[in-house]
Formats: structure tokens, C-alpha cells, sequence
């Protein structure tokens, strides 16, 4: 291998590296909030929306269910969007697809909410990139439910 390929190699494993470290730093930060809005919650006891829901509830966190398409989630106020939230969340939860996600990330930036989570499957490179270029800390390819 020569000193050049070498050198190339050395600096994009510094900048993963780098990646990973950030990342971690997010999370820590994330997880020391207290209210999440979680985006794609649902009744479905099988679905990752419920799992979330109910695995940060668990953890003591304040959670708010997101979905249009239902009134209440085992008897508690489901919203239909962000805009509809009685308080400020500190962190929303992604678990859609990620053509919803990118949609609903412009309602993210509309209400100040700057700390989004992207569950896996929820991502886009297009999410990532509007999250970014808004200034939107953003946490992704990671489980919320493993932190």
C-alpha cells in the first residue's frame, strides 16, 4: 500500500471514528432530556410505535404519542401532529417511513424542535441532509429503546 493510500485510509478512519464519538455525545444528550413526542406511535402492540412508546414511558421519560390517524392510545391523547402538543418536547422520536419523516421533519423546524431521533427504517439520506442543513441535532441508525 503506498504512503498516499495509507494516509487517505488514516484520515476517513479518523473521520468515523469522529462520527462515532459525536454520535455518542448526541445520545448522552438526548437521553438526559425529559419529554419526547414520539412520531408514528400506535395501538398496534407489534409495532415498533408502540414499543417505543411504552419502552420510554417505562424509563420515566414524559411521552407524547403523534399519529392522525388515532384519537387516544389505551386511553391516553394521541396528536395529530407535532404542531398540536400541549408543551415543548425536548426530543422527537421518528418510527415512520421515511417519506413521512421527511415531511413531518419541515413541522420539526417550524416549531423549534431541534433534537430528532430516526429509529432504523426511519431515515433517508434526504432526512439526514435537511436535518443538517436546518441546524437539527440529529440521531440516527441507532435504537432508542438499546440506550
Amino acid at each position: 500500500m503506498s504512503p498516499t493510500t495509507e494516509a487517505a485510509l488514516s484520515v476517513t478512519a479518523e473521520k468515523q471514528a469522529g462520527k462515532g464519538y459525536i454520535m455518542q455525545e448526541l445520545i448522552k444528550e438526548f437521553m438526559a432530556q425529559k419529554k419526547f413526542a414520539v412520531v408514528g406511535a400506535t395501538d398496534n402492540k407489534e409495532k415498533y410505535g408502540n414499543q417505543v412508546l411504552h419502552n420510554l414511558r417505562d424509563r420515566g421519560y414524559e411521552v407524547y404519542p403523534v399519529n392522525p390517524r388515532l384519537s387516544d392510545i389505551e386511553g391516553e391523547k394521541c396528536y395529530a401532529s407535532l404542531s398540536e402538543l400541549p408543551v415543548k418536547v425536548d426530543v422527537v422520536d421518528f418510527v415512520v417511513p421515511p417519506a413521512a419523516t421527511e415531511t413531518i421533519l419541515k413541522e420539526c423546524v417550524e416549531n423549534g424542535l431541534e433534537r430528532i431521533w430516526l429509529q432504523p427504517g426511519s431515515e433517508s439520506e434526504a432526512a439526514i441532509r435537511f436535518c443538517q442543513e436546518n441546524h437539527l441535532k440529529v440521531v440516527h441508525d441507532v435504537c432508542v429503546m438499546l440506550n
